[in-house]
């Protein structure tokens, strides 16, 4: 195929450069004979070589010799994206992801997950670590940026977080004050919010019921005593 051939043919061109195989005689390359000039060479060469050395490690990752790096991410604003939360709920979250962010590398990882969960006194097994890793876990580099980190209480407020599962956990365990708009879950959020105002109408209703009761027994009262003293009356 073409494409293995062009591959070949700058594979050689790394290793002519490299020292590694002495450049040998090629037909039609000769200046002025369908070639490239003297002049050419140099910037080619190095095109060729970039792209030489692509396709290598193309090759490599291809065979599992080389890591796929992931492409970096761009920026987002926390607060656009998720708008379920406050600014203070957003800005308490970043303070703990740094807290135990102790790489400073912007992200979180499998062993600083494991003191997280250790300091919130919640220890996981490692194959739970990487499951919970793995749960948020957008680009596959196998640990938490920031906005994965976010996306863990998004799912917890959300309600698709298992009880006992890692994430959960991280989430109720957290010093980070959303008890009622947040880890509880925004479904359990408005069923209590809805619960609640049923029982302040009940509670309510009940009262006027009460009140109502007592303010008939009481005219009940007035209209057995006018009854009585018309009867005693009667009796003069």
């Amino acid at each position: 195929m073409a494409s293995d051939e062009l591959a070949s043919k700058l594979t050689r061109r790394l290793k002519i450069e490299e020292g590694a195989e002495e450049p040998g005689s090629v037909t039609g390359t000769q200046d002025g004979v369908g070639g490239r000039s003297e002049e050419e060479k140099p910037a080619t060469a190095n095109a060729d070589s970039e792209l030489g050395a692509k396709l290598l490690r193309r090759t490599d990752i291809n065979d599992g010799v080389a890591e796929h790096q992931q492409p970096s991410k761009k920026v987002f604003n926390p607060y656009t994206e998720f708008k379920e939360f406050s600014r203070k709920q957003i800005k308490d979250m970043e303070k703990m992801f740094k807290q135990y962010d102790a790489g400073k590398d912007g992200f979180i990882d499998l062993m600083e997950l494991k003191l997280m969960m250790e300091k919130l006194g919640a220890p996981q097994t490692h194959l739970g670590l990487k499951n919970m890793i793995k749960e948020v876990d957008e680009d596959f580099d196998g640990k938490l940026s920031f906005r994965e980190f976010l996306l863990i209480f998004r799912k917890a407020a959300a309600g698709e977080l298992p009880e006992d599962s890692g994430l959960h956990v991280l989430a109720r365990l957290s010093e980070i004050d959303v008890s009622t708009e947040g880890v509880k879950g925004a479904k359990t959020f408005f069923e209590a919010k809805v619960h609640a105002i049923t029982e302040s109408n009940r509670f309510e209703a009940e009262i006027r019921q009460e009140q109502e009761e007592k303010k008939k027994e009481a005219e009940d009262k007035k209209q057995r005593q006018a009854a009585f003293k018309d009867l005693k009356s009667a009796f003069k």
